[in-house]
């Protein structure tokens, strides 16, 4: 699974800077993103201490966000601020009396937020975490679609290719479940995200390929 994620999310990265035109590359891509919304929803859920895997999420955001902008974006917040941010959320919503009105709230505060700053997948990323966090079964394939429905109507098209890992999750769980084994030393795991970014950004300088000014997103600047 963690070998999967990776190699989908470099070949996604690789196409969208030498690739643009090409968008077998990034469809591949689309399969990266949900496998690290159910890790992150197993590492919430298991981890011996919620404190250290925010403080590891955050150090992984921090040191991506320069190579995330040469490579990639020149504006917004990398992809982990995303993921800790639906960290933060799940953690909240844990802590909440059983009043699914409040959560709702949270959730829709978070959301826009998300969208404003921009994240990365913006407010996409924390929903595709909580069908993650609360759906099981054929459940969660509806809720999947469901949500990728909804973006697909605000044109994010190729994102239904996302729906791929789901359904091996429900339709074929022991093959999943060996996937799962299939794991690389912890410390590649955490640091690929920026390493990956940083070889990525000076490959893109040595093609010759203009690296961008770095921006911060315009909206915290009003925080």
């Amino acid at each position: 699974m963690q070998i999967i994620a990776m190699l989908t999310m470099l070949i996604d990265h690789i196409g969208l800077i030498f690739y643009p035109g090409e968008p077998g590359w990034r469809e591949v891509g689309r399969l990266a993103f949900p496998i690290y919304c159910y890790a992150l929803v197993q590492g919430h859920l298991h981890t011996s201490s919620r404190p250290r895997y925010w403080l590891r999420l955050l150090l992984i955001a921090l040191l991506a966000q320069i190579p995330y902008q040469l490579a990639l974006v020149p504006g917004g917040l990398n992809v982990v601020f995303t993921l800790l941010a639906s960290g933060l959320v799940l953690a909240l919503l844990d802590t909440l009396p059983p009043s699914p009105w409040l959560g709702l709230g949270i959730i829709a505060a978070a959301c826009w937020l998300m969208d404003l700053l921009p994240m990365d997948y913006n407010a996409y990323g924390l929903l595709l975490v909580l069908v993650y966090r609360y759906f099981r079964g054929y459940w969660l394939i509806a809720a999947h679609l469901g949500l990728n429905l909804v973006y697909f109507l605000l044109g994010w098209h190729g994102q239904m290719l996302s729906l791929v890992p789901t359904l091996a999750m429900v339709l074929a769980p022991s093959a999943w479940s060996r996937l799962e084994g299939w794991r690389v030393p912890r410390g590649v795991w955490w640091s690929f995200y920026p390493v990956h970014l940083l070889l990525l950004a000076g490959a893109k300088a040595a093609s010759g390929r203009p690296l961008p000014e770095l921006e911060w997103p315009h909206e915290l600047l009003f925080w």
